[in-house]
């Protein structure tokens, strides 16, 4: 798919068929995600891919009770790393730059699975402390994203975007 086609085709997807994500389309996936850039290219985060329904449903109720969470076959829980950050940027990295290397990562992601023909949506609504828990994440890890991946059972209507001009300055 033309990467502008990708663009237009990404919709936020809250109901998911009861199919299975092929293991190729995941690799590819994750593949897309392991080449986003990231600063320094230290790569600060880590990406938990959950499979198992039980852990779908406590990710949904540590999500603020969004149980769309549960029903897609995948979810990724994309986390930032300070501490591998900051080893080269110090305090900027572990306050900032993390966060924007597991941001990017996550766009990877989705971008990939709607080029794949899979729906996505970004969930960035969750109780911290309670989603680390659930997955046994690291103290010092800190959550960014929730991405749910799955073949779409709705088709979403566009919803509407800010004018070019409401957005850019050109200086």
């Amino acid at each position: 798919m033309d990467f502008f086609e990708v663009l237009k085709k990404r919709k936020s997807v809250r109901s998911y068929q009861k199919k299975p994500i092929e293991k190729e389309k995941l690799i590819k996936i994750m593949e897309a995600v392991r080449s986003a850039p990231s600063a320094g290219n230290l790569q600060a985060y880590e990406v938990f891919v959950v499979l198992e329904e039980g852990k779908k449903q406590e990710i949904s109720r540590w999500a603020l009770n969004q149980w769309f969470i549960a029903e897609a076959p995948v979810v990724f829980v994309f986390f930032a790393h300070p501490k591998r950050s900051a080893i080269k940027y110090g305090k900027r990295g572990a306050e900032f730059y993390c966060i924007q290397d597991a941001t990017i990562a996550c766009a990877y992601a989705q971008l990939s699975a709607v080029a794949l023909g899979l729906g996505t949506c970004w969930v960035g609504a969750f109780e911290e402390m309670g989603l680390k828990a659930c997955l046994s994440v690291p103290a010092d890890l800190k959550p960014v994203a929730i991405l749910t991946v799955g073949y779409p059972a709705e088709a979403p209507i566009p919803t509407p975007r800010r004018s070019l001009e409401e957005i850019f300055t050109i200086i």
